[in-house]
């Protein structure tokens, strides 16, 4: 059996949760699926996956198998695409990532946009908030708020993004003026794990002193950006969230951003792909078409 038909048939397996699945995906039939894997379990010698009658479960050796198998498919596919030359219409498998929160309310949209613009091309996107491996994962491109160490990957600057502390206009009426950070002691507040449930460090300006730690009294405490949010938008406290978590609650006028950090502790926002990857006609096409819309999103909510 060859060895690169199987990676294909162990991949598809994991993307469809089953055997069933990339049997169906594949249009072989589910012993030939079997063998595939079996073929490739027997070549590494040791087992790749845990199989059940209703689930699937990589082993540890499956992981690491699995992003080399992914890397490995990436790679023949960018050589096919190279050798077609720059006039290749964009097509196939683009595989994406970014943080949980950024990822759906920023990268998502964007990506609907280009599929409905590109019908041979597929995706396939991985939001998660924790630290990917493009190369090792096989990832074409990443969406990354934070400041990056010197690396080959490709890195298109976006823009950037701030904290802020964010009130709805019915919970502000009537109470306390915030001015500085040291006003919150006399507001409630609804605190993340991300930031921190007991206090909260607000950095100042380049001429500034060193960063204000302000002490809270968390009225509520939750473990994600979404239930903070909501429940600041419906009057129950102040929030601390990154500005692009906010964005849409604060156009719509249901939340107001009372404290905004400076622009010397603002977060830059990178489109990232592994290099070499900008040569093939589907990740070429996600940049040309994202990063000026990107950009024009960012801008917005650094306005708001």
């Amino acid at each position: 059996m060859d060895r690169i038909d199987a990676m294909r048939v162990f991949v598809t397996t994991l993307d469809e949760g089953s055997l069933a699945g990339a049997a169906r995906k594949l249009g072989h039939s589910a012993a030939a699926v079997t063998r595939a894997i079996s073929f490739l379990e027997s070549h590494v010698g040791t087992q790749l996956l845990h199989r059940t009658t209703r689930s699937i479960r990589l082993s540890e050796a499956g992981e690491r198998y699995a992003a080399a198998c992914r890397r490995v498919l990436a790679e023949l596919e960018e050589a096919d695409l190279l050798a077609a030359g720059e006039s290749a219409a964009p097509r196939g498998m683009l595989t994406l990532t970014g943080p949980l929160s950024s990822g759906c309310t920023v990268l998502r949209p964007i990506l609907d946009a280009f599929l409905d613009g590109h019908p041979e091309v597929r995706a396939r996107l991985h939001l998660m908030d924790r630290k990917v491996s493009l190369v090792e994962e096989g990832i074409d491109i990443a969406l990354r708020i934070a400041h990056l160490p010197d690396s080959s990957l490709i890195a298109i600057r976006l823009g950037e993004v701030r904290r802020v502390v964010a009130a709805s206009p019915a919970y502000l009426k009537g109470r306390p003026k915030i001015r500085s950070p040291k006003d919150l002691v006399d507001h409630q507040c609804i605190a993340m794990n991300v930031f921190g449930p007991d206090n909260w460090t607000f950095p100042n300006g380049k001429a500034g002193p060193a960063a204000e730690t302000v002490d809270i009294a968390p009225r509520l405490m939750v473990n994600t950006v979404e239930a903070a949010v909501a429940s600041a938008a419906e009057g129950h406290g102040l929030t601390r969230v990154f500005s692009y978590q906010v964005a849409e609650e604060v156009r719509a006028g249901r939340l107001v951003n009372v404290l905004i950090d400076p622009p010397e502790a603002a977060l830059p926002v990178h489109l990232l792909t592994p290099e070499g990857r900008l040569g093939v006609p589907k990740v070429r096409a996600f940049f040309d078409f994202a990063v000026p819309r990107l950009k024009a999103e960012l801008a917005r909510i650094s306005k708001l």
